[in-house]
């Protein structure tokens, strides 16, 4: 997800009743190897005592065992009953695995996996685990897919250039924060525009596809001031952007070829990124051309202009790009099911907070007085994260904690966690497997976001230069709602048809019912 953040503040309160419950998070991290102390995110006393258990699984002999469990994860299993298959097998949330892509790409693809709410934390804490060169797993792209730089993305906080990297990226999205309502408006309006007239003539709409060309072009008109139809760049953005993500992250994905093909060529091998350096330059062209101001910024800041250049495009690209591209389809597929009633309430609340708080114009002021709606988008984002992986290296020994007992890690060993388990944790959430719209209103809702870690932290926090979390959370959360807002504003209800996709999900439109009240 991006890793920038606009200066937008978090939502007050939710002001809504809310059911749910909140169960006490007992332990995560303690350097002792006796007594499980709470971390930030415990309601334990520090006193409370779990079992020490040595960690269960295992790695299989060299080679043949990470081949064996990337085949189990990809292909003769899939990737949640993988981990849910070892839960059983152990009995426990917590245990050790390869993971993809393994030989030939990962040097080690040994982890210690963790799949609970209690035991997920650590890995955001940097004082406990190194997140050098660990954004994409065991393995990292070679840095020849970003102009020889190892982006913000990839540095740990204790290196030198990832402070001014991550206030470059702050300064991006603050910026020309006035234009980022109007300009998402405008952009996902005539996206509307456009489903309605394709389901008037075919009785279907692809929201995919349009949404890759409308994020693209809000993106680049709300931070750069620029429509890339106007540009030499044309409407080969999204193309180019999907191309160039996929040499990155086709190690660790499905495209649903045929097995012995896609393993082959796909998780053992690395894409020469000589095949994508002609389009990759036609990027780099386009953000050279259209980042003037924050390139000036850089400088400024003690950052070349090169090295800024890489790090915007990854930033506005990667991150911000490839998180709308997942986020979006999702947070459609997820409302568009819940169906009409879950609808008219939010019309009904969308519309009023735009004519009486905001006087008939969405607004930061109207949007803060839309609680379901910020509920309905914290809620896609804890049920589907579209980061679901994160990693990190322990720099000590240590004690890492699940809810049911304690295990000891040693200094170098990889820490790997499943987000969607630890999002879906019973210990924590109601009806975890359930998208429960208004789950996160009121009081009692709100004190559940601090578990809802899709931006590598808790909802809870903020980002900073110290730490990992993506600092575009708020700028995230703010387009999630805005996308409802545009949506509620126009429409009564609507309908979707849901089918799988290599990033996220593949959502078409069936009905749009246009607003009547």
């Amino acid at each position: 997800m991006a890793t920038a953040s606009l200066a937008f503040s978090t939502p007050s309160p939710l002001q809504l009743r809310s059911h749910r419950r909140t169960a006490s998070i007992r332990a995560s991290v303690s350097e002792s190897p006796v007594t499980a102390t709470p971390s930030s995110s415990s309601s334990a006393s520090p006193s409370s005592k779990l079992p020490l258990r040595k960690i269960p699984g295992d790695y299989g002999l060299p080679f043949i065992g990470p081949i064996q469990d990337r085949l189990a994860y990809f292909y003769w299993e899939g990737r949640d009953e993988f981990f849910n298959t070892r839960v059983r097998r152990y009995g426990s949330t917590v245990f050790r695995a390869n993971m993809p892509p393994g030989p030939f790409l990962a040097s080690d693809p040994r982890v210690i996996v963790l799949l609970d709410a209690a035991s997920f934390p650590v890995l955001f804490d940097t004082s406990l685990v190194e997140k050098r060169d660990v954004f994409t797993g065991t393995f990292m792209p070679s840095t020849e897919l970003t102009g020889g730089f190892r982006v913000l993305s990839y540095l740990d906080p204790s290196e030198p250039n990832h402070a001014p990297l991550k206030r470059l990226l702050f300064f991006l999205l603050s910026h020309r924060r006035q234009a980022v309502i109007p300009e998402f408006r405008r952009t996902f309006g005539t996206l509307f525009e456009t489903m309605e007239a394709e389901i008037a003539a075919k009785g279907k709409a692809d929201f995919g596809d349009a949404n890759d060309r409308a994020s693209f072009d809000f993106l680049a008109r709300a931070f750069f001031g620029r429509d890339p139809k106007d540009t030499e760049l044309g409407l080969d953005g999204p193309g180019l952007i999907t191309k160039w993500v996929l040499f990155q992250l086709g190690p660790i994905l499905t495209l649903g070829l045929p097995s012995y093909l896609e393993d082959l060529f796909l998780h053992s091998f690395r894409l020469p990124p000589a095949l994508i350096w002609g389009d990759y330059d036609r990027l780099v062209a386009f953000f050279r051309e259209s980042a003037g101001p924050v390139l000036d910024e850089a400088e400024r800041m003690g950052i070349s202009r090169e090295e800024a250049v890489h790090n915007i495009l990854f930033a506005t690209c990667f991150n911000t790009f490839g998180g709308m591209k997942i986020l979006f389809p999702g947070l459609v597929k997820w409302v568009g099911r819940a169906g009409a009633q879950l609808h008219g309430r939010l019309a009904q609340e969308v519309r009023a907070a735009v004519r009486d708080v905001g006087g008939g114009e969405v607004t930061m002021r109207a949007i803060e007085a839309m609680p379901l709606t910020a509920s309905a988008a914290y809620e896609a984002l804890r049920i589907e994260p579209p980061v679901p992986m994160q990693y990190g290296r322990a720099k000590r020994d240590m004690v890492v904690t699940s809810h049911d007992a304690a295990f000891e890690v040693r200094a170098g060993e990889m820490l790997f966690g499943y987000q969607p388990f630890a999002t879906k944790d019973a210990r924590v959430f109601d009806r975890p497997q359930e998208f429960v719209a208004d789950r996160f209103v009121g009081a009692e809702g709100a004190s559940l976001l601090r578990y809802v870690v899709w931006s590598n932290g808790p909802e809870t926090e903020s980002p900073s230069t110290e730490n990992k979390q993506c600092a575009g959370k708020n700028f995230v959360v703010l387009m999630a709602r805005l996308l409802l807002v545009e949506l509620f504003l126009r429409y009564d209800s609507f309908e979707v048809e849901v089918g799988a996709s290599a990033l996220g999900s593949s959502v078409k439109l069936t009905s749009l019912k246009k607003a009547t009240f």
